[in-house]
């Protein structure tokens, strides 16, 4: 009846004891009430939580305001195709790189790291990697070996007819990679294929990119090294190039991945895990460099090694890439 006191909450439906107000949780026995209490405590814990979650995940979500998977696939793949304009603007590319290495002009060698073609076919690797496509892959890893080549032959034939033959700091610069760089390729590769995949093909993201995620300036430091014959600048420039190359490309594939982007052929799960076990092999390959050289230092601050070794081409820079070389 109406107004007659609550005696337990067994007579409501599952969940609706949880509705009680605080009258009538009043006329509870005092146990039930704080088992009742304590429950919409949880509940409203557990809420808060949810839409905690819901809301970062709104803020983060990269898959609102990406591009279909069909424009996706046409961006990328045409960037990565080394044909007619993209050849011409990789050999601009290359000679603007070479003059400003060789004259220490700074804004020069952003402009050529503005214009070059490279991250566009290493884009193209990604995504022909993660999607299956082994045609499209091998059209763009031969791509890629012809713009290396390129910019190694142009810029080496530059430099042979340059009357400057001394290294300047720009081309020091990029002769001792360090673990910045490896962070650096990441993230701007991450930036960069984010990018890439908006429904907006027009980004004021990709120069930022260009400039911090360098491609050509060490490209065209080998071809100076190649000219002068400076054998371990070309190892450090060299490696210097595959780390950005390679982690460019790890980034794409990552986020690429997270954009559950459609497969062209479908892959066992068992194939698919041997292709994660072989990234991580590359990627421990790629850093084994700097995991002795972090070897070396650690022996070093324990006063097991007794000496530092230094760059030869920059005396003052110690425990440098190169001059793990030396040691």
């Amino acid at each position: 009846m109406e107004g007659e006191p609550l005696k337990d909450a067994d007579s409501f439906p599952v969940g609706e004891e949880l509705e009680l107000t605080d009258g009538q949780l009043d006329e509870l026995p005092v146990m039930e009430a704080e088992r009742i209490i304590e429950e919409k405590e949880k509940r409203s814990e557990a809420y808060s939580f949810e839409r905690f979650k819901y809301r970062l995940h709104r803020i983060f979500t990269i898959r609102d305001d990406a591009a279909s998977h069909d424009a996706i696939r046409e961006r990328i793949l045409s960037n990565g195709r080394v044909t007619g304009t993209n050849v011409l603007i990789l050999l601009c590319a290359i000679l603007i790189a070479s003059i400003g290495l060789n004259t220490d002009a700074v804004a020069v060698i952003i402009g050529a790291m503005l214009i070059s073609p490279l991250m566009g076919t290493i884009q193209a690797m990604s995504y022909s990697a993660l999607s299956g496509d082994s045609k499209n892959m091998k059209k763009a890893a031969l791509g890629f070996l012809i713009q290396i080549g390129t910019a190694l032959a142009v810029s080496t034939i530059y430099f042979l007819i340059s009357p400057v033959k001394d290294p300047t700091p720009s081309i020091v610069a990029r002769t001792a990679p360090n673990y910045f760089d490896v962070l650096i390729a990441f993230v701007g590769g991450t930036a960069g294929i984010l990018a890439a995949t908006r429904q907006s093909e027009y980004s004021n993201v990709l120069p930022g990119v260009a400039i911090a995620t360098a491609l050509m300036p060490p490209l065209c430091t080998c071809g100076w090294a190649l000219a002068n014959g400076r054998w371990m600048a070309l190892l450090g420039a060299f490696y210097l190039f595959v780390i950005n190359g390679y982690f460019i490309f790890l980034a794409g594939v990552i986020w690429l991945s997270a954009m559950a982007i459609p497969k062209v052929a479908e892959l066992s799960l068992k194939q698919w895990r041997r292709r994660r076990i072989k990234m991580i092999r590359n990627t421990i390959i790629v850093l084994l460099p700097f995991i002795v050289l972090g070897i070396l230092k650690i022996l070093q601050l324990n006063h097991i090694i007794p000496f530092e070794w230094t760059n030869p081409l920059d005396p003052e820079a110690r425990n440098s890439f190169m001059g793990l070389f030396f040691f």
